[in-house]
């Protein structure tokens, strides 16, 4: 039971990008069809998948107590940086980047994921209003790739790969339509953004959880 629960508890962190996503494209009110949200769940599905399986490969040659101690450090770590870059933003206010395109496909410190999660209009390429096609292709990837090193952590704590991948599809797709229509009805609520902290909160507290 403890381990569905912290498994629901990690899908719920790592889906609330998606959430902050599908919100501001709702406030906004942009067109996120039902094959966008399909394309960008097998996407995150498949991404966390190969992650968690580069962190089985990783626990095959290191003891299990050192894996459940490097595994609980990933997602501390990862936890860390998101508060971090919440209270960074918070300080300074958004920062307008000099290379607006998402297709600048900057992989130092994964440059563009940041830059979509920051500025998800960035992701509306030819500005009709709605992601399709390579849009929403982009918008997963970027949306996956900022889970990556959760989903390494978390084979090391011994979760099913294939179990797991599926729930975070299920978990990133729905959050992002609840975000859609949540945006639409709630576009006055801009206080929202202001909980993007949260999911740094959950992997720390899953990562001390899993260590102790």
């Amino acid at each position: 039971m403890q381990e569905i629960m912290t498994l629901i508890i990690l899908a719920f962190a790592v889906s609330l990008d998606s959430f902050t996503v599908g919100f501001t494209y709702g406030m906004r009110k942009m067109g996120l069809p039902f094959k966008a949200i399909l394309i960008i769940a097998c996407i995150s599905a498949t991404t966390f998948f190969i992650s968690m399986m580069i962190g089985k490969a990783i626990s095959w040659f290191i003891s299990p107590h050192i894996t459940e101690i490097l595994g609980g450090v990933i997602l501390i770590s990862i936890g860390a940086w998101v508060i971090y870059q919440f209270f960074k933003s918070d300080n300074h206010g958004p920062t307008e980047p000099k290379d607006p395109y998402i297709l600048k496909l900057e992989i130092q410190s994964l440059g563009i994921v940041i830059q979509i999660l920051r500025k998800p209009m960035t992701a509306d390429i030819d500005k009709s209003g709605t992601i399709n096609g390579i849009e929403a292709l982009l918008l997963g990837l970027a949306l996956s790739l900022d889970a990556f090193g959760a989903g390494v952590g978390a084979a090391m704590f011994g979760f099913e790969p294939l179990l797991t991948a599926g729930v975070i599809a299920f978990m990133s797709s729905s959050f992002l339509w609840i975000g859609l229509k949540s945006g639409f009805l709630l576009s006055c609520w801009g206080w929202l953004h202001r909980l993007s902290f949260l999911p740094g909160v959950l992997l720390i507290l899953i990562g001390v959880m899993k260590m102790t």
